[in-house]
């Protein structure tokens, strides 16, 4: 494992790269230095439909894409409670048999951990790990894998297409259009941006305004065209 001091370097050389691609495929690297694990598959999540979408994945060094991957994480105990309480964790053995569904069970691999993405309250993605250097995770493992999601969850929503966006929406407008895309509603929004309804209401009509759109669903998918979500 790195020492903390190496890890904000990391972090820091992260946030310098322009590829939304090669951020992520760095950031799995660093995953892999960080901890004692020995492969990371990286998926993307969208709370509609609980749907989980393989994205890249590294196995003995090697890279590999796994788009084919489409999964409902209600059908995964460990990733739907991982997911919903926004910590990491982990399961070994018979809970591993518990937790994973039937036609993922394989007599090679008795072990997973997820680490959930997190910008905020709101879960981007996860990172999936099943063999490890070490027997168990602890506790204070278990945080440090947490911790780890968040600060790279903010890191890729912040500097998402940052160049482009703030030419066009304020940072709070495309904070406003990306939570109404995973689902959020005015009042959660105000709740966990800690601002009123009301300002939440003028941020959305004002991102509607910029982008051209004629309602909030045409300005969601305009986002996803340009790559901001």
């Amino acid at each position: 494992m790195l020492p903390p001091t190496t890890f904000q370097e990391h972090m820091h050389k992260l946030e310098a790269i322009s590829s939304h691609e090669e951020q992520m495929y760095t950031f799995l690297q660093l995953f892999l230095e960080l901890f004692p694990v020995r492969n990371a598959f990286l998926m993307r999540y969208s709370p509609l439909g609980h749907l989980a979408e393989g994205i890249i994945s590294i196995q003995e060094s090697s890279l590999v894409y796994i788009g084919e991957i489409r999964e409902d994480i209600r059908s995964y105990p460990i990733i739907y409670s991982a997911i919903r309480e926004r910590q990491a964790k982990f399961c070994t053995g018979l809970d591993y048999l518990k937790q994973m569904s039937s036609k993922d069970i394989t007599s090679t691999i008795q072990t997973l951990l997820v680490v959930p993405i997190c910008y905020g309250p709101v879960v981007i993605g996860y990172i999936c790990s099943s063999d490890f250097e070490q027997d168990g995770i602890n506790e204070q493992m278990r945080e440090a894998f947490t911790q780890f999601g968040r600060q790279v969850g903010k890191l890729l929503l912040d500097s998402q297409g940052a160049e482009n966006h703030l030419q066009v929406l304020s940072k709070r407008e495309l904070e406003v259009m990306r939570r109404i895309a995973w689902g959020e509603n005015t009042i959660e929004m105000a709740d966990s941006m800690s601002i009123s309804e009301f300002t939440v209401k003028q941020y959305i009509k004002s991102a509607i305004k910029k982008l051209g759109a004629q309602n909030r669903s045409h300005a969601i998918g305009e986002m996803y065209r340009r790559g901001w979500i």
